[in-house]
């Protein structure tokens, strides 16, 4: 087998193959490594190992394909009709707007074009090679297949390895895999059919080396490796449109069809009244531009910008706008176990010691918390329990770790299980610093895989244990079969009775959680080195202690809020079936009353059918891989449902940039996820997720409110645009007249109430259909009831003012303040602020929230109607008229029609 047909072959199952037919086939010697001749060689033959991503677009075009919309191509083509009839106020006002849509979408859109540039970035780093029997440190992109790298603790493995030698060598490969554990590595080959994350002789590009030290064979560089592949299917992943964005764009399709047709039927109409051409199209414009919601785009822009800001209050950062609402409507939220929902430390939760149960309270590395004994706390100073205070011991002193304190918070320094079982023994008030200095270390075995435990040698002539003893920690398996003694309740050593250990281990393995066995021999006052033959025999069993990631509190209690908002929340992990079954039960993740886990190796005998009957129902999905993962999330968007993916890792990325909405953490996340994302998460922390999901929900019912608010208005513009070019009358309102309402006076009234509360039910409701339409059928009714009252106001009020004043522009300006007073009481009608006083003045009770926004809203909007009207510079650019004060009085009167007509189609149409 040559080396290029091998190395072609992208990784394949070079796990199942024997060291020396791996090193055979790369023509690799593992003493000596390849010669430089060789390496020149393989570099012209595969190239550099960097992530390599396909060229993206143009900035320019894609700029331009911001103005490939519906509504902007009318709003374009109006301003060349407008600016060909010499209207060129109106035709800037048009292109304004087309423009900063343009910019708002391409500044957005560029985001995402870095997650490929990320991926490159995640393998760069330095490795140490053999090449002609010699040692050297290069930069990882010069590393070709058959290189045979060097491991040791700190580095970053820098392409996929079939290690060839092992030292207690350990690999971090969560952003991989989602293990939450460092991996023990070996060089044994394992089966063909083994998951990326149980082969232990391999090493993967982009993990990290915890401990020990190793040595391995290049097998696969830069875009050929797992890291690689992803890569390539993040490339290769759809580039889904959100709910929002697909309601918007049939929406504008079907509005333009609209426009076009009247506009067309206004036109054509006109002409065979004998009327001018270029009457008609200033005619037909007007009501182009008086259907148009110019001012929607905007407003949407602005209610999704601040809920970014509140979610960021809530430590969820928006990366890309339309994912504010999409989270809103998610209807399936998938998320890793590691840090989302659990602390993302690991804590002793159980202890068996003396043949006595103990429980520990508190979560992760802080030592607040207790040792509970029957429900009571135990104090291991007082000598009541000395075989507890022996376990605990045990675990304190035979360890490489340590716990700081940074930035206010515990972390451990060295192995997550050390870290638990340190934190443990402090709050039975036991310190590590104290002890080891009592009972200095003298020699020690670091754990290895092969023996399944760890032993530290210590001279305790200081505490009364003798002048040396062994501790070991490790395997209940290991340390049982080596183990004749156990310590009873009295810390007296009694006959080893395996039987009751290994219904305790299997009580606590039940619980998800992981048991290590802890012991300890006497040794010889002159003993100054420990082998493994010295642990062989003459073991005193102290006991099990019983450690798992709890679940965060707030994170089941989120949990909970999702499940009553008809949520589903599924586990998606790189960890053990029943590890995450457990932290399910725990969090109460269930369906129909049960906790139904499917592992990464059926899912691989499943077809997308299959999948799709499954993952429904399935609350658990344990042992992934990257691919399955990504398969996972298309097979619920096939069922109808809105996607949010959580994921930290390389591993995520393809399967957040697939989702409705890719959720990453910002803390513990790689650049990969992050950069693959639409929102991340500053405190990793499921309960965030639920936060934005309520923040998301009440984007949404603001966005209906705007659109409520906005569209009558247009309607009722567009009917007396229609009415009046088709009847040959003058028309109420001019096209410039149109534009300030709805640019000016619309965003002035609208963009308030992106501002409103969230009503008390947002997350009591089940989410919305996907399917529903962006107009449902209420609110359709709303509109047109709304819109045949603004037209009756507009069209009624200036038909009275020309026809008592005979005055045109007078006329016109009337019409224009009464249709504002009307949408003042409407404004109100929709608001939390109006709404609330309906109720006090109903009787009951209503909680009035801060409605600063309305109220500025509505004092703006008056004080530029009465510029508007009153300023001579408005008068000669509207065509407007200024108004005595009984003309202002007149105004009001046709609005107060609007308070009953706002009860009605609050009833029809419900906005809280």
């Amino acid at each position: 087998m040559s080396a290029t047909a091998t190395a072609s072959q992208v990784a394949h199952n070079y796990h199942e193959l024997p060291v020396l037919e791996v090193s055979q086939a790369f023509n690799s010697n593992p003493d000596r490594g390849l010669t430089s001749a060789e390496v020149s060689k393989r570099i012209e033959e595969f190239g550099s190992n960097e992530l390599t991503a396909k060229p993206g677009k143009p900035g320019w075009l894609r700029f331009l394909l911001q103005f490939n919309q519906a509504l902007l191509y009318i709003l374009l083509i109006a301003g060349i009709i407008k600016a060909l009839l010499g209207s060129w106020t109106n035709a800037a006002v048009i292109w304004a707007v087309t423009l900063i849509n343009a910019i708002i979408g391409f500044v957005q859109e560029s985001k995402a074009e870095e997650a490929i540039a990320a991926l490159a970035k995640a393998v760069s780093t330095e490795a140490t090679v053999i090449r002609n029997g010699q040692k050297s440190r290069i930069s990882s992109q010069e590393i070709v297949p058959g290189d045979v790298v060097l491991l040791t603790s700190g580095d970053k493995v820098p392409a996929d390895l079939r290690l060839v030698n092992t030292r207690n060598l350990q690999v971090d490969e969560s952003a991989l895999t989602g293990e939450s554990l460092p991996v023990e590595k070996s060089t044994t080959p394992v089966d063909s059919d083994t998951p990326l994350a149980e082969r232990v002789n391999m090493a993967y590009a982009g993990s990290f080396v915890t401990f020990g030290q190793g040595s391995g064979i290049v097998v696969a560089t830069g875009s050929s490796t797992e890291m690689g592949r992803i890569s390539q299917s993040l490339e290769k992943g759809s580039s889904l449109s959100t709910p929002l964005t697909r309601k918007f764009d049939k929406f504008s399709q079907t509005l333009l069809y609209i426009i076009l047709g009247l506009a067309a039927m206004t036109f054509a109409v006109g002409l065979g009244q004998g009327r001018s051409w270029a009457e008609m199209f200033e005619a037909a414009v007007a009501l182009a531009v008086s259907a148009i919601p110019e001012g929607l785009p905007a407003v949407v822009t602005v209610t999704m910008a601040i809920g970014v800001n509140r979610m960021a209050r809530r430590h969820a950062i928006i990366r890309k706008l339309p994912a504010v609402e999409t989270l809103g409507g998610a209807t399936v939220i998938c998320s890793d176990k590691t840090g989302t929902l659990t602390e993302n430390q690991m804590t002793v939760q159980a202890i068996y010691a003396g043949g006595q149960d103990f429980s520990v309270s508190g979560t992760g590395y802080n030592p607040d918390g207790e040792i509970l004994f029957e429900q009571q706390p135990v104090d291991v100073e007082t000598g009541n329990f000395p075989s507890l205070k022996a376990c605990l011991m045990a675990g304190l002193l035979c360890t490489d770790s340590h716990l700081e304190q940074k930035d206010g918070t515990w972390v451990v320094v060295g192995d997550p299980t050390e870290g638990a079982l340190i934190a443990v023994a402090n709050k039975a008030g036991l310190n590590q610093s104290q002890l080891t200095q009592l009972n200095k270390r003298i020699d020690g075995i670091p754990f290895e895989s092969q023996f399944q435990y760890m032993a530290t040698l210590h001279d305790t002539r200081q505490t009364g244990n003798g002048a040396r003893t062994l501790y070991v920690k490790g395997s209940v398996e290991a340390i049982t079969s080596r183990t004749q003694q156990m310590l009873n309740a009295d810390g007296q050593p009694v006959p080893i009775n395996c039987e009751l250990i290994e219904q305790q281990v299997e009580a606590m393995a039940q619980q998800g959680l992981r048991v290590l066995a802890l012991a300890k021999k006497p040794v010889a006052d002159k003993q100054n080195s420990v082998k493994h033959e010295d642990i062989e025999t003459g073991l005193i069993f102290l006991g099990l202690q019983g450690m798992i990631d709890p679940p965060r509190p707030e994170a089941i209690a989120a949990v909970r809020a999702c499940q009553s908002a008809g949520i589903q929340v599924k586990m998606i992990t790189g960890d053990h079936i029943t590890t995450a079954k457990a932290i399910a039960d725990r969090m109460g993740l269930e369906k129909d009353g049960r906790v139904q886990a499917f592992e990464g190796k059926q899912l691989t005998q499943m077809d997308d059918g299959e999948l799709k009957q499954i993952v429904e129902q399935g609350v658990v999905f344990a042992r992934v891989a990257p691919e399955q993962k990504l398969r996972l999330v298309e097979a619920l968007q096939s069922q109808g449902e809105i996607v949010a993916m959580t994921g930290d890792g390389v591993n995520d990325a393809p399967a957040l940039k697939q989702a409705d909405i890719g959720i990453a953490m910002g803390g513990a996340g790689t650049d990969v996820a992050r950069e693959a994302a639409d929102m991340l998460l500053t405190d990793d922390n499921f309960a965030s997720i639920e936060a934005a999901v309520e923040e998301g929900r009440t984007v949404y019912q603001n966005l209906q409110k705007a659109i409520a608010f906005i569209l009558p208005v247009n309607g009722g513009e567009s009917m007396t645009i229609l009415i009046s070019a088709l009847f040959a009358r003058e028309l109420p309102i001019l096209s410039l007249q149109v534009l300030w309402l709805n640019m000016v006076n619309s965003v002035t009234m609208t963009v308030p109430l992106a501002f409103e509360p969230k009503f008390q039910r947002v997350m009591k409701q089940k989410p919305r259909n996907p399917k529903e339409r962006l107009l449902s059928g209420t609110l359709l009714q709303r509109i047109a009831i709304v819109s045949v009252f603004n037209w009756i106001l507009i069209f009624g009020m200036f038909e009275w003012a020309r026809q008592t004043t005979g005055n045109i522009n007078l006329a016109r300006t009337m019409a224009i303040q009464a249709l504002i007073a009307g949408r003042i009481v409407y404004l109100l009608s929709i608001s939390h602020l109006g709404n609330a006083i309906f109720r006090k003045i109903r009787g009951k009770s209503a909680k009035i929230g801060d409605s600063r926004a309305i109220i500025i809203g509505i004092l703006s909007t008056v004080v530029l109607q009465v510029i508007f009207s009153q300023w001579n510079v408005m008068n000669n650019l509207f065509a407007t008229a200024p108004l005595n004060l009984n003309q202002w009085l007149i105004c009001l009167i046709p609005a107060l029609p609007m308070i009953p007509l706002a009860v009605f189609v609050n009833r029809i149409d419900p906005v809280e």
